[in-house]
């Protein structure tokens, strides 16, 4: 089965993108077979991804490559390869499982949408072109997956394109994130020139093996910075954060695949499949996996950057969804500072922690994506939880299961998936030799986190049943059945992330695993554990009274202000780089217009002028010159022809004439 999969690892991603051709060539734009065809297309790609996952169980520390010759020019061949092991294996599972249940629900939630079997085809896509992401073996092959993750963001987040906040939205989605994949194509250029090759593992000759890695030298810090900037796009990490949020345009099955399993997972991805990459740059052993991070005294340039983007992002994300009323706006801004906590945990280190807590995150954000969708459903298309309330008793399946999702974010300990994991990621930051900053800050935002969650779920779910409440009603079972499976997850994976077992941990990170050998008590989970109690109780305690107006608005209306509309950072952008692009633009169409265009027109009137000197020379000297030329020649020729007359006499009368005129000059003469 192992060399099966490996073999066959390139049909994970190309069943659903095959889904996807089928649904745009063969259904019609209502037809219920579009989402048959997607939602097979995923269970396939599900059981493909099962049978790889299990195939990486067999042997610790598994690595399978299977690479191949894609472009020969000159004498330089450029390869591409596919790649199976533990990293490659749970994110195929963790994508094809979270976007499956996304699919179905979404079979109920755009039922009465008129593009309905495009929707699928498009949902296809995506999941395609990130799982193209991930079984990649070469930077060049997982560059294209991640440009095609890009235009699948495009057109889903756009997909309601009669709604002009969606169009734009989907507009600067695609063009923040080109910014940071810029630098991504910079970097994947710089190491192709260094190292001469792209693939990730070949033999020893991989970019990610010791060889290219120690030939890269001081340029190894740049590199690394470039491809980072790819990652701070897609994950939208700060500054180039402010496309997530307005994200929420799209239908909520697209806010759930884009904050759960693909495109904001892909950027903390890249990070840790590119770790060794990062550690060389510091000097130290990139280790054998790439999972492992290197013993290292806290002070590795690109891992530096990624911390604090890291610990900047999750603390001004937390702050701001403190202050949003959009029920998905709230949740995108808990994934923006979720990201920047996973990407905390990798710059300090902690590798293995930072993609359990993507994992988790994948199941719990689909929980409560899909659940603020079965709320939007039921309070008929409305988002301000400040005309909801009091839905626990219509809505009880989306209760319950949105509350474990909430508490499963907010890090409620023991039974709740995401509680281990930032704990882990907690504890890796404290160990931090560089700064105790990111630590307390850390801190900071798990108590923020826990506060604003709390906040949402009062206005939702309880006080008084306000405007949109009134006629709300339970979602249809197609919608609530991923919500209970998926709830169902987000707890059952809490035996797996546990540090009494710490079986996952060991296989990302191909350490031993020993049972109970992890604390389940430490100092640092009492201290998680009282702060996630503090956010929660603060939460209780403010908003236990709720109204429409917030009472942070009334207590500290201007600092509640500031952060409702986003820190200012958009208009902050507005004012700087857009005026500077705009300004740029004006320049350029003035001197399009005035400078250019006029020197355009200058040199053409000045080249017809020209012409016409040389239209009159050539015409009144050169042409009449020949033709006088030609009319003496011919007056010759017929002067002379007339003289040839053919007659014998006459020529005997010229030469008497000569002789005679000869005879005299000589009489002359002598």
């Amino acid at each position: 089965m192992s060399a099966w999969i490996v073999s066959h690892l390139w049909l994970i991603p190309i069943v659903p993108l095959l889904a996807s051709l089928l649904i745009l060539s063969l259904t019609s734009s209502r037809g219920r077979a579009g989402a048959l065809l997607a939602i097979t297309g995923q269970v396939l790609a599900l059981t493909l991804s099962l049978a790889a996952f299990w195939s990486t169980l067999t042997t610790p520390g598994f690595r399978a490559v299977q690479n191949f010759t894609w472009l020969t020019f000159g004498e330089q061949t450029l390869r591409l390869g596919l790649l199976l092991d533990p990293l490659t294996a749970v994110m195929l599972v963790m994508i094809t499982f979270v976007s499956l249940w996304i699919f179905v629900f979404s079979v109920g939630y755009m039922a009465a949408d008129k593009n309905f079997a495009r929707f699928f085809a498009y949902l296809s896509f995506f999941s395609a072109a990130m799982l193209g992401v991930v079984v990649a073996n070469s930077l060049l092959l997982l560059f294209i997956c991640w440009e095609l993750v890009g235009l699948a963001s495009y057109l889903l987040i756009g997909f309601w394109i009669h709604k002009p906040s969606a169009a734009a939205a989907a507009k600067k989605a695609f063009i923040t994130t080109r910014i940071g994949d810029l630098g991504f194509f910079l970097g994947l250029l710089w190491l192709y020139g260094k190292s001469g090759t792209l693939l990730f593992y070949d033999g020893g000759n991989g970019a990610l093996e010791s060889a290219a890695l120690l030939s890269l030298g001081a340029s190894a810090t740049a590199i690394a910075l470039l491809i980072f900037c790819g990652a701070v796009g897609k994950s939208g990490q700060f500054p180039l954060h402010v496309w997530l949020p307005d994200a929420m345009e799209g239908p909520t099955p697209v806010s759930a695949l884009i904050h759960a399993a693909t495109m904001v997972a892909a950027g903390v991805f890249l990070v840790a499949r590119v770790y060794p990459l990062f550690v060389v740059a510091g000097g130290a052993d990139p280790g054998s996996d790439g999972l492992n991070a290197a013993v290292y005294n806290g002070t590795i340039p690109p891992l530096t950057v990624v911390v604090w983007i890291g610990v900047i992002t999750a603390l001004i994300s937390a702050l701001i969804g403190l202050a949003q009323w959009d029920i998905k706006r709230i949740l995108a801004y808990s994934t923006v500072s979720q990201l920047g906590l996973m990407m905390v945990s990798l710059g300090v280190g902690g590798v293995a922690a930072g993609i359990m807590h993507l994992l988790a995150h994948g199941f719990f954000k689909a929980l409560l994506f899909l659940g603020s969708g079965s709320v939007i459903h039921g309070c008929h298309e409305e988002q301000d939880i400040r005309k909801m309330g009091g839905l626990r008793g219509v809505m009880p399946v989306t209760f319950v299961t949105y509350a474990i999702g909430m508490m499963a974010l907010s890090g409620v300990p023991l039974f709740f998936a995401g509680a281990w994991t930032k704990e882990e990621i907690v504890h890796a930051t404290s160990l931090w030799p560089a700064s105790r900053w990111p630590y307390f800050l850390t801190l900071v935002g798990v108590v923020l986190t826990a506060l604003y969650m709390t906040r949402q779920m009062i206005y939702v779910f309880f006080g008084r049943r306000r405007a949109a409440a009134a006629h709300a009603h339970e979602s249809l079972p197609i919608m609530t059945l991923p919500l209970v499976v998926l709830a169902l997850c987000v707890v059952g994976l809490s035996v797996v992330l546990t540090p009494v077992w710490p079986w996952l941990h060991s296989f990302l990170s191909g350490e031993r695993a020993l049972v109970g050998g992890g604390k389940l008590i430490s100092p640092v989970l009492l201290v998680s554990l009282a702060l996630v109690a503090l956010g929660i109780g603060l939460g209780i305690i403010v908003y236990g009274r709720a109204t429409e107006i917030d009472p942070l608005a009334r207590t500290f209306p201007r600092v509640f202000r500031f952060l409702e509309n986003r820190m200012w950072l958009d208009e902050l952008y507005d004012w700087s780089v857009l005026a500077g692009a705009r300004f740029a633009a004006r320049l350029c169409d003035f001197l399009d217009r005035y400078l250019w265009d006029g020197l355009v027109r200058g040199l053409g009137a000045l080249g017809f002028s020209l012409g016409g000197l040389t239209k009159s020379c050539d015409e009144h000297a050169l042409n009449a010159g020949a033709d006088d030329a030609a009319s003496a020649a011919r007056g010759f020729g017929r002067f002379f022809s007339q003289r040839h007359s053919g007659q014998v006499q006459t020529y005997l009368s010229a030469i008497a004439v000569g002789l005679l005129a000869l005879l005299l000059l000589y009489a002359w003469l002598t």
